[in-house]
């Protein structure tokens, strides 16, 4: 989740002037993917199928957003921050990242943390 809420703040930045209604949006799914990293990192396993239908929103857009960037890397238009070329690959290496978040997070939710085992008072774990 740091991961792609990283290269999502990096594509936005980098290509803050050119992006029209996207600006928040992508803002808000770097705070919501910060902030579900916190819990997540805290143990709290049921936002793991929410991060998973996140992640599939944020690949459909990156997949069809990515050709876009291409094809603004033409003479005559006015570049962002960041070349065009490096903004389209961001954003098309953040598919395969979502894809490997939706598969770790759906994993990570079928080891039942939330399920504990009795013990005696003294038993120690073994090493």
């Amino acid at each position: 989740m740091l991961v792609s809420a990283t290269l999502a703040l990096v594509i936005t930045i980098g290509g803050w002037e050119r992006l029209e209604g996207g600006k928040i949006f992508s803002l808000l799914y770097v705070i919501l993917y910060l902030a579900f990293a916190f819990f997540v990192a805290r143990w709290n396993r049921g936002l793991l199928p929410l991060i998973a239908a996140l992640a599939v929103i944020l690949a459909i857009f990156a997949g069809i957003a990515a050709p876009a960037w291409f094809g603004r890397a033409k003479d005559g238009l006015d570049s962002p921050a960041l070349p065009e070329e490096l903004l389209g690959l961001l954003t098309l290496l953040m598919v395969p990242i979502q894809v490997i978040l939706i598969a770790v997070s759906m994993v990570a939710f079928n080891q039942e943390w939330h399920v504990e085992e009795e013990r005696q008072i003294g038993d120690e774990l073994p090493d």
